[in-house]
């Protein structure tokens, strides 16, 4: 016997199911439109796509030959001059305006409290993953607001010569702990920063060697009263654990105008990690002086696997404990794509 067959046919024109179904479909697409709306709105930041970012540099001129930037561009970045224009020149424009800004409230807050008119430096922090290009845009950056009228003097400090020695993190057993927070000396750069803010004559920050890969001892950085100082590092926006009697230690990022969170899916952090590695295997690993010596003469394989090993252990443990929780904290957040570029920028409101 042949079974019944239940044919279902979609409601008619004007039928009252055909109605609801409609309703239906109505009401859900509502409650999308109205969730998104709420996202936007419920956001603290403005959200922009590369081409909607690059359409607010306005007249800002070009001020960067190709030259500058292969000089500026760090190991296996392949930023361009289209880079340049599309995302560095509507920042530096923002920049500007920012510092032009705060120098005025600066001066009013100086003429309340009847101090004189010393400097106070204007100061940047940069912060993201190792490998995702924060050299590069902390020198692109230093270029280009030298070059405004009301900023000549733009210095770069990164927080790599605030680690502590390498006999010290032997010691401590912190060594495959480098570029966690506690492989730092944070008192330091808090002094550092703070003497800055303050404006102090001659302050100065120890030096860092990629080489050798320690601090060197007797060799520091001079600060001098600049207008804009920017400060480079992983772990910058990373606020300090408060303290049992409710007097904590003031953050890093208390010393900051301006932040900046260079953002990059963990895949591609890794492939450019992996990347610079094998090109320095080539290059810099090959001095004997060279702190990783020892994988100039690794096979392509084993020192692939030694690559993975430092990412998974050191780099990537780093990124998702201590990094990418601070990635909220940003006045300015940059994602970045596969190819290095910029694809979205999200500017925190005010």
């Amino acid at each position: 016997m042949t079974p019944p067959v239940d044919l279902k046919f979609p409601p008619q024109a004007g039928s009252e199911e055909h109605m609801f179904a409609g309703l239906s479909e109505g009401l859900v697409m509502d409650e999308r439109a109205a969730a998104g709306a709420a996202e936007v709105l419920l956001s603290p930041y403005h959200r922009f796509s590369r081409a909607e970012w690059a359409a607010l540099r306005a007249d800002t001129p070009l001020t960067l030959t190709i030259d500058d930037l292969t000089r500026l561009r760090s190991l296996n970045d392949p930023i361009s001059l289209e880079e340049v224009v599309a995302i560095y020149l509507p920042l530096s424009r923002l920049l500007a305006l920012y510092v032009a800004a705060t120098q005025g409230l600066y001066k009013a807050t100086q003429r309340f409290l009847g101090a004189d008119g010393g400097k106070t430096p204007y100061i940047i922090g940069i912060a993201g993953s190792v490998s995702v290009g924060k050299s590069t845009l902390a020198r692109v950056m230093q270029a280009l607001l030298s070059r405004w009228p009301n900023t000549p003097k733009v210095d770069l400090v990164t927080t790599d010569g605030f680690l502590h020695p390498n006999a010290m993190l032997e010691s401590e057993g912190l060594m495959q702990k480098k570029g966690f927070p506690e492989s730092y000396d944070g008192t330091a750069l808090l002094r550092f920063l703070s003497d800055v803010k303050a404006g102090r004559r001659h302050v100065e920050a120890p030096v860092y060697s990629h080489l050798t890969y320690d601090v060197v001892p007797g060799e520091a950085i001079v600060v001098d009263r600049p207008d804009i100082l920017i400060v480079e590092g992983l772990n910058v926006l990373l606020p300090n654990r408060p303290a049992k009697d409710g007097r904590g230690l003031p953050f890093v990022s208390d010393f900051f105008d301006f932040s900046i969170y260079l953002h990059a899916a963990e895949s591609d952090l890794e492939r450019w990690f992996l990347g610079r590695f094998m090109r320095l295997r080539e290059t810099s690993f090959r001095d004997p002086q060279s702190y990783f010596r020892k994988y100039a003469d690794l096979s392509g394989a084993e020192a692939e696997a030694a690559a993975r090993g430092i990412w998974t252990r050191i780099n990537l443990a780093n990124l998702r404990e201590n990094l990418l929780p601070t990635r909220a904290r940003a006045s300015l957040v940059l994602t970045k794509g596969s190819s290095h570029r910029i694809e979205e920028v999200e500017l925190r409101k005010l």
